[in-house]
């Protein structure tokens, strides 16, 4: 059996790991061209409102924590990666948005508990490893009566299926991670949350992505900006065979997923769960 410095050493490792997965390529720029309305659809949702103390979890650059603020609550940007907070940083002054960064791990978040009027993460969270855990934390820092609100790619829509697309390249995974989609599961995030929540609501919807003229080009934009698919490509580098065939399964998955309507583009629809809920207490 492992010992506590031996699993606390290990989970320093998959983090530092997680960490670097997302400071490579240009994950910035796939937030703010592909899905810059996902932030603000899960404000929306959650009611936010002037006043209140609301903390986005696995921020990223902000994408729903800058609406937030816009919106007059009083906010803090959580991330585990540094390099997408400076960005965060950026654009916020940018926008005229006033909210604190704040280096963390949505696994062991430094906020006391029932700190936050209202808890967020948008396409964020689902890639933390440790799903009960980062559940956990989520209802720790928001207090009783106070609003949950998480965006999650679903298995069976198109992030979740490039996702599955991409796992037989890929290292496999360490123990006891869980396939970040599962957060886009209504009866999984549920099942995390269990009886210390109230008043659900979980809606799937679909964002629209006609940025690209093919697929091959969808491909591409990806290999080079997105930090999951990144990493895979890195793994198999050395052999070419594989490198081939994951990019004719990721074009073809994007053929498949073409709607055919755009002129000149491919246009997709990439499927999500926004799930809302009340801390019970």
């Amino acid at each position: 059996m492992a010992n506590v410095s031996d699993t606390a050493g290990a989970d320093r490792a998959l983090k530092d790991k997680h960490r670097a997965m997302w400071a490579q390529g240009d994950y910035p720029s796939v937030a703010a061209e592909i899905i810059p309305g996902l932030g603000e659809a899960l404000v929306r949702a959650a009611g936010v409102r002037p006043g209140d103390r609301v903390l986005d979890v696995a921020a990223g650059t902000g994408n729903a924590a800058i609406p937030a603020a816009l919106a007059g609550a009083e906010v803090v940007a959580s991330d585990l990666t540094p390099n997408l907070l400076e960005t965060g940083r950026r654009l916020a002054r940018e926008r005229g948005a006033e909210l604190q960064w704040r280096e963390a791990d949505a696994e062991a978040l430094p906020f006391d508990d029932a700190a936050f009027d209202v808890v967020l993460s948008c396409v964020g969270v689902m890639f933390a490893p440790h799903h009960q855990k980062s559940a956990d934390e989520l209802l720790r820092v928001c207090r009783p009566g106070g609003t949950l609100a998480v965006l999650s790619w679903t298995p069976d829509g198109f992030l979740g299926r490039m996702l599955a697309t991409m796992k037989p390249y890929a290292p496999p995974p360490p123990p006891g991670a869980q396939p970040p989609p599962l957060w886009g599961d209504e009866d999984h995030v549920r099942a995390l949350f269990g009886d210390r929540i109230t008043d659900v609501t979980a809606e799937r919807r679909t964002v629209t992505v006609d940025r690209f003229a093919s697929p091959e080009e969808f491909r591409d934009y990806f290999k080079q900006r997105y930090g999951p698919t990144i990493s895979v490509y890195k793994a198999i580098g050395e052999d070419p065979e594989r490198v081939a065939a994951l990019d004719r399964e990721l074009a073809d998955l994007a053929r498949r997923h073409d709607r055919g309507s755009g002129e000149g583009r491919i246009v997709m629809e990439w499927e999500y769960l926004l799930f809302t809920a009340r801390r019970a207490g």
